[in-house]
């Protein structure tokens, strides 16, 4: 069973479907048979909605990461070929507070 807040590996396909690679992710939300998840990178931040994980080690990880959560992905659940690890409470409460500033959509609520 897959939750939100997890970390798999994903078999991500390139986007001409040429090829695919296994690339860590975070499990944001799921959607019916789908996930939404964000990309894991071991590259340093480089936008505000760059999230470095303090706790990357006791979530799975073998290299200090970054969560993009400029890079979100929606996939089918079978694409998930190997959970992590779960992110740690104070990740995720970065990845919330990163989210509400610099991600949610900008354009509600203005004419």
């Amino acid at each position: 069973m897959i939750l939100a807040g997890e970390l798999w590996v994903a078999d991500i396909a390139f986007t001409n479907q040429s090829a695919s690679k296994k690339r860590p992710v975070l499990v944001l939300w799921l959607d019916a048979a789908d996930v939404v998840v964000a990309a894991i990178t071991s590259a340093n931040a480089r936008s505000l909605s760059d999230v470095p994980l303090g706790d990357w080690q006791t979530s799975g990880l073998r290299v200090p990461s970054t969560v993009r959560l400029s890079r979100l992905d929606c996939l089918e659940q079978r694409l998930l070929v190997h959970r992590l690890g779960r992110i740690s409470p104070q990740d995720a409460q970065q990845v919330k507070s990163v989210w509400i500033q610099h991600v949610k959509p900008k354009f509600l609520g203005h004419h």
